[in-house]
């Protein structure tokens, strides 16, 4: 072999090795290029300490596992950043995934003020990527989608949640509720706030307090400021609280210090909302007994479901909460609807294709979290559906009845309907210190603490103090609880109706009451000053005769009135008898009507008989009056002239009639006035008030005054006694009238009955009621026993027993008989008359035509016939 040939074999010896490894190279880098996946990046923002944020990451985890194992094509990688619910740090994390990790997707924020800024980050990058937030606003922002065109909202309606908690409030009547949320230095609560208010508006409640804690660190125990902030709940008697958001240190610190200072226990109702419940373990052991919270529904039961728990459970087994939350189930759902998105996509894919992807994803997706779809930029469940728990033992697994909008509560969800509404409620409650009886959310009186009543001293007949040493005088006792036990019932003696219904009322209440009575009379102010004693808190209750008015009922809370109530006049009665009295039947018009039929009766008779009666004979003066006399003493039916004519005995029947009726109708009316009481009111209306500028009288009620003044524009008007007395209406105080209260009225007119005449309750008001400190259920009870007393007619009993309204008659004007008039009469007269004028006529129509008998003289008893 030659040089050059050994040279070339040797050459090839080396390049050989080199060239098998290039084709292993080769064929090893076409394997992978063949085997190469599509790798979609994910930025996750969350707050990776909280219990929330570890939950969203063992699920998002989960669900990119899966999905990873089961493409062949695409492949989702996480990229985790921690934001501590900070905005800035949750901004700045955005831009540094979008620049550093290209990611393509951005999830989680937990707050709306994290959402909002990241989203502004995005907007503002030249390839704008889609965001997706677990937080939305309570009240949506007008025009959001154009302001932050990447944004998708995933999350629950906070304003649904809104209604829960009022329809909560409502079903136990809770008219006043205190607001706590904790300051996350956004304003994160002033939305939820403002939509919570109208909710329980709504219901007729309203919120009496609102306490801002500050945010605590996981290892603070320093709880001064949370004890400082509380202590403004001394100042009020609500005791429902609504914790609106919180963090798990801070709502734990706020419910340590609530049980120390009284603030859980008996009466008071806690209830807080899902993004607090969601933070508590299901197996804890919290301070918070009795308390209600919210939390959304999920279906359980699918085997999608318990593969997904299980899987949870093997990642977050370092946590106790084995139980996936609704956070958890929404972060795993997100996950599972990008890689849905992003599967049906070619390799060119931008940023805004995926975001059209992803929202198709989304408008119709049913994951483990419910049915979603997507509605301008919002994706919530299609009928949210709450979950009631109640906290037992420490326990928050036990869970009460279902809440759905436009529904209510239900005890399944197999019973929802549009044409059906629900009135189960919240569910059986073990409340915090009596698990039997549902809270009051109200600060009750104790043995400690009673409750403080104020006794308006101005009418004996409604409040009246016995004094020690005249205590066995006590005067009427008690119709519900006996004479020795009613003077108990209030602690010292006292009686009147008002005390009286007081102790019937208590002992028809389900608990105890222990209070405290202290009497306010004239010197203290008046029945205003006291509705201002229990507005501003130094008093508990008005029990007495209160006026329920529109000026008051926005400060205190009325009872069902248990007397009506009005203005009633009272004026001094004068006597009926006169010299002239036997006038008085008729009226003057019937007196000259009377007359003047008598006259024309008389002429017509003259008329008639003149010619044929010897009786008429004689001058003209004589025959006048022969006819006078003779139609007068028929007045009587003492005549004894004889009638010649037929034509005279129609009209003399005719006449006779008349006069029965005029001699009955007035002897029977002057029997009247001469055997009833005649007296008749000095004033009769208002106007002759008014129009004579009369001096009138009124209690010291200030807004009886102004009643008078600005309504019945009475200017003369003079303040009397309380205990009204008949010389109030001497020659020296010049009253024409006194107004009074219809209860007050018929006391007076029970005791000095003659003399007097009152007139019905013409001007009414809202009755006589007690009144309570507003939003006090003590006040709602006490109207449902005085309601059952009204209706069983033990009010009535109460009523009698201390006013006696029947005790003397009534003397109103009505009661008197009335002058006869002649619209009363007119119909005989025109027939008198009308009959008169006929023969009158009848008689001239047969002379003229010769029909008349022949004149002549004729026998002393003959009768000429016509």
């Amino acid at each position: 072999m030659s040089y050059s040939t050994a040279k070339t074999v040797q050459r090839l010896a080396i390049l050989f090795p080199l060239l098998i490894i290039y084709l292993l190279f080769n064929l090893s880098y076409a394997v992978e290029a063949e085997d190469e996946k599509k790798i979609t990046n994910i930025g996750a923002i969350i707050d990776v300490n909280s219990r929330i944020g570890k939950e969203q990451k063992a699920a998002m985890e989960i669900a990119a596992e899966n999905f990873n194992n089961q493409s062949d094509t695409h492949e989702l990688i996480l990229h985790f950043r921690d934001s501590g619910r900070d905005p800035f740090l949750a901004a700045y994390a955005a831009k540094h995934l979008k620049r550093e990790q290209k990611v393509q997707v951005v999830i989680g924020m937990e707050t709306w003020q994290e959402a909002v800024t990241v989203a502004d980050v995005v907007k503002n990058l030249s390839d704008q990527i889609p965001v997706i937030s677990f937080a939305a606003p309570t009240i949506s922002p007008p025009l959001i989608q154009r302001r932050w065109p990447s944004l998708i909202r995933m999350a629950t309606d906070g304003a649904a949640q809104m209604k829960c908690i009022g329809d909560i409030v409502n079903a136990y009547n809770w008219k006043r509720v205190v607001v706590i949320y904790e300051d996350d230095g956004y304003g994160g609560g002033v939305g939820r706030l403002a939509i919570l208010s109208e909710t329980l508006r709504n219901v007729g409640s309203t919120i009496e307090l609102r306490i801002v804690l500050p945010r605590l660190s996981e290892p603070d125990t320093n709880w001064d400021e949370i004890k400082k902030q509380l202590l403004e709940i001394s100042n009020v008697n609500s005791r429902a609280f609504i914790v609106l958001q919180s963090s798990l240190p801070t709502v734990t610190g706020l419910f340590k210090v609530a049980r120390k200072m009284g603030f859980v226990g008996n009466d008071s109702a806690w209830i807080i909302t899902e993004s607090i419940a969601s933070l508590l373990d299901p197996h804890g052991n919290y301070d918070m007994e009795g308390t209600l919270g919210i939390k959304t529904y999920y279906a359980n039961e699918s085997s999608s479901y318990a593969e997904f728990q299980k899987e949870f459970q093997a990642k977050h087994a370092e946590e106790n909460n084995s139980k996936p939350g609704i956070y958890a189930l929404r972060a795993y759902d997100t996950i599972n609807a990008i890689s849905q998105a992003i599967e049906g996509i070619p390799n060119n894919t931008t940023s805004t294709s995926l975001q059209g992807m992803i929202t198709r994803s989304l408008s119709n997706y049913n994951g483990l979290s419910g049915k979603m779809q997507l509605k301008g930029g919002e994706v919530p469940l299609d009928s949210p559906r709450f979950r009631i728990i109640n906290i037992v033992g420490g326990k928050t697994d036990n869970e009460l009845n279902f809440w759905i909008p436009d529904f209510g509560f239900s005890e399944s969800l197999e019973k929802v309907s549009d044409k059906y509404r629900s009135n189960d409620g919240v569910g059986k409650v073990i409340w915090p210190g009596n698990p039997t009886l549902p809270s009051k959310g109200w600060a009750m009186p104790t043995d400690e603490k009673p409750m403080k009543i104020l006794l308006p001293a101005y009418h004996e007949n409604f409040v009246r103090h016995i004094s020690g040493e005249n205590s066995n005088e006590m005067g009427k006792e008690g119709l519900c609880l006996g004479k020795e036990k009613h003077g108990l019932c209030s602690g010292k003696i006292y009686d009147g109706l008002s005390i009286d219904l007081f102790c019937c009322v208590l002992s028809k209440l389900n608990y105890s009451l222990p209070h405290e009575f202290e009497l306010f009379n004239k010197a203290n102010g008046t029945y205003n000053d006291m509705v201002e004693l229990v507005y501003n808190k130094t008093f508990d209750a008005v029990i007495g005769d209160m006026t329920v008015l529109a000026s008051r009922i926005d400060k205190v809370d009325f009872t069902q009135p248990y007397l009506e109530s009005g203005l009633s006049l009272i004026v001094p009665d004068k006597s009926n008898e006169s010299t002239w009295l036997f006038m008085k039947p008729f009226t003057w018009q019937m007196w000259v009507a009377s007359c003047a039929i008598l006259i024309y009766t008389m002429l017509i008779i003259w008329f008639l008989e003149g010619p044929s009666s010897p009786e008429f004979d004689g001058p003209l003066m004589n025959q006048i009056a022969t006819a006078t006399w003779f139609s007068f003493s028929s007045l009587f039916f003492a005549h004894r002239e004889k009638i010649y004519s037929n034509l005279t005995r129609v009209v003399f029947i005719v006449w006779l009639f008349v006069v029965f009726i005029l001699n009955s109708s007035y002897t029977a009316n002057l029997s009247s006035m001469l055997t009833i009481q005649r007296l008749s009111p000095n004033v009769t209306d208002i106007e002759m008030l008014r129009t004579t500028n009369s001096l009138v009288g009124c209690d010291n009620d200030s807004f009886v005054r102004d009643y008078l003044e600005n309504v019945l524009q009475l200017k003369n008007i003079e303040t009397v006694e309380s205990n009204l007395k008949p010389d109030t209406f001497s020659s020296n105080t010049r009253l024409s009238a006194v107004f009074l209260e219809l209860p007050y009225a018929e006391v007076f007119m029970n005791d000095y009955c003659e003399g007097f005449t009152n007139t019905k309750a013409t001007y009414s008001f809202g009755g006589f009621s007690f009144a309570f400190q507003k939003g006090s259920p003590i006040a709602r009870n006490f109207s449902k026993v005085i309601l059952d007393l009204l209706e069983n007619g033990k009010m009535r009993e109460l009523r009698d027993h201390w006013l006696n309204p029947s005790k003397c008659p009534t003397n109103t004007t009505s009661d008197m008989p009335e002058n006869l008039t002649i619209e009363s009469f007119w119909g005989i007269f025109v027939i008198s008359g009308a009959t008169s004028t006929l023969c009158l006529l009848s008689s001239a129509i047969l002379k003229k035509f010769g029909h008349q008998a022949a004149s002549g003289t004729r026998p002393e008893n003959s009768v000429q016939v016509l």
